[in-house]
């Protein structure tokens, strides 16, 4: 009986009624309306990678087909957003897939989730200061500006670097870049959400535009004959990977596919959404197709400007216009990517701080820390400070090299749950009022599931070993704190 009781009490959900209450009382300021969430966004999926996927991908993989990478990338990606967007319309709330796997699948798989989302959002976040800190360092060679190796890096790389040029590591070694970065991304979401929006909405037109010249002018010095042929024949190289053909497509669409994480913290904005159940979803699934179409427009015109196998592994959209004699457009590339960064970091704090909300209103985290929402500013300030604090310090003195595809792992365990939460809401609570439905239910939301376990099992063996020690902590200190302050507590249970 007692064990019984105890394993009921790590699948006890979180009724949708009481999160659609929590949803007419909000503690967050909605200011958000649709554009600015469309545009939050596009804010947290374009970024870097638009400029340095690509090459890889093309040289390596798909040749001209990395458009049909994309497609195949964003269609999985589709399948994902489609869950999120019925959620989203049927549990308005900053909780995003924590939330939704509470409501449905249980109490200790929704604080997994809430766990390994931790490395979608702030580790990701981290990361992409120290990819910040890399474009920045490059704008200030163009404008033939030298920073110190010691003041760019961790002291790891540093050390690294120092032996590359034959020198004694140096005793100190600082990130100063992102650690700058990590707090002036910090002061503009403890201000407020609206400075929060303002400060996005400015950086995406900056970056948009910047995809778009690139779209545009490119076009003009696209010579056909590098299409041919658009699916190049398979090779297969010494170690037995193929290259090219269809199985080269299907690489290509695993690597382009971490350029469109991000999508999904549209959905941890909902407790700041003026209109949530009717916005949220619209927003989600928009921003998706409008950066899957830019970035097919970006691939379509690369591959036609260079043969695909002469392009730049490490600045492809960069080297293609200074090979065409456009030389300055690498400024302004190099600039947007220093400038678009910040609305990524932007929108992933934002989701962190916002996942962190949710799980403390639910008592799985204190509430002192995690749920105090500031009286003015209307936002969620300790913990915003204390991810801001581990942020820097992390981009500062850690080398972050493998966490990207930590980070892809986290995110596509979140897709995972989610697509499996609409399947498993629909047969348990097919009366609940849904604005939003996946369309082909059950094809959409059990194909979301399988398509994002496939691309999980490719990830390389140390990583995937890595994930599960993450996980493992994150189950120890559930059962050491969570577990007992959950709101859900039955003070009758041993």
């Amino acid at each position: 009986m007692l064990q019984s009781t105890f394993w009921r009490s790590l699948f006890r959900t979180k009724p949708v009624e009481a999160y659609q209450n929590e949803a007419q009382q909000p503690t967050l300021r909605r200011a958000l309306g649709r554009w600015s969430l469309v545009s939050l966004g596009i804010g947290a999926i374009i970024g870097g990678g638009i400029f340095t996927l690509t090459g890889v991908a093309a040289k390596l993989y798909a040749g001209p087909a990395l458009a049909l990478s994309f497609v195949i990338a964003g269609f999985a990606c589709l399948l994902a957003a489609m869950a999120y967007a019925e959620f989203a319309s049927i549990v308005p709330v900053e909780g995003s897939a924590y939330a939704y796997s509470y409501a449905t699948v249980g109490e200790v798989v929704a604080w997994f989730i809430g766990w390994n989302l931790i490395l979608e959002y702030m580790m990701g976040a981290t990361t992409v200061a120290v990819a910040w800190s890399g474009y920045f360092d490059k704008l200030l060679h163009l404008m033939g500006l030298e920073m110190p190796y010691w003041l760019m890096n961790d002291p790891f790389t540093a050390a690294r670097k120092a032996r590359e040029l034959g020198e004694w590591p140096p005793s100190f070694a600082f990130n100063l870049p992102g650690f700058f970065i990590s707090w002036v991304v910090t002061s503009i979401l403890l201000r407020g959400i609206k400075e929060t929006a303002s400060t996005n909405n400015l950086i995406v037109f900056i970056k948009v535009g910047a995809v778009l010249f690139v779209i545009l002018a490119g076009s003009f010095f696209v010579k056909p004959e590098n299409w041919k042929p658009f699916i190049p024949a398979p090779e297969t190289d010494a170690a037995g990977n193929i290259h090219y053909g269809w199985p080269g497509i299907f690489t290509a669409a695993t690597i382009v596919f971490f350029a469109y994480i991000g999508f999904d913290a549209v959905s941890t904005q909902a407790g700041e959404a003026i209109h949530p159940r009717r916005d949220v979803p619209f927003a989600i699934v928009a921003s998706l197709l409008i950066t899957t179409l830019l970035y097919i427009g970006v691939s379509v015109v690369l591959t036609g400007m260079v043969p695909y196998k002469e392009l730049d592994e490490r600045a492809p959209v960069a080297s293609a216009f200074a090979g065409a004699g456009v030389g300055w457009a690498t400024y302004l590339i190099t600039f947007a990517a220093v400038a678009g960064l910040i609305s990524v970091m932007l929108v992933m704090l934002l989701g962190q701080t916002r996942i962190f909300l949710a799980m403390a209103k639910d008592g799985l985290l204190p509430h002192g820390i995690f749920g105090f929402v500031h009286p003015r500013y209307k936002t969620p300030f300790r913990s915003t400070l204390l991810v801001g604090a581990i942020m820097s310090l992390t981009a500062s003195f850690v080398p972050i090299v493998n966490v990207s595809e930590l980070t892809s792992l986290g995110t596509l365990l979140a897709f995972t749950l989610v697509s499996l939460s609409v399947f498993i809401l629909r047969l348990k609570r097919p009366d609940l009022e849904r604005p939003y439905k996946v369309p082909l239910w059950p094809l959409v939301s059990l194909g979301g599931v399988l398509v994002n376990i496939f691309l999980m099992s490719q990830a390389r063996k140390e990583n995937l070993r890595a994930f599960a020690i993450w996980g493992a902590i994150g189950l120890l200190l559930y059962f050491l704190y969570s577990r007992r302050h959950s709101k859900l507590h039955s003070h009758t249970e041993p």
